[in-house]
């Protein structure tokens, strides 16, 4: 697993996340663990090491 830091679109608060290096590419919506807002997040992942990473907020 690898530890990803990131800033969640809504709340700006610092949040961690472990990506799993076994799936080269990911789509998921997880809430976050500080304002349990909807995060869509997008990444990719080449050789276990993370190549693209995006979190994004859910229109509604």
């Amino acid at each position: 697993m690898i530890e990803h830091f990131f800033q969640c679109p809504y709340c700006f608060e610092e949040i961690s996340m472990l990506l799993d290096p076994s799936v080269s590419r990911q789509e998921y919506i997880e809430d976050c663990e500080v304002c349990c807002n909807p995060i869509q997040i997008n990444l990719e992942l080449e050789e276990n090491e993370l190549v693209y990473f995006e979190a994004n907020s859910i229109e509604q």
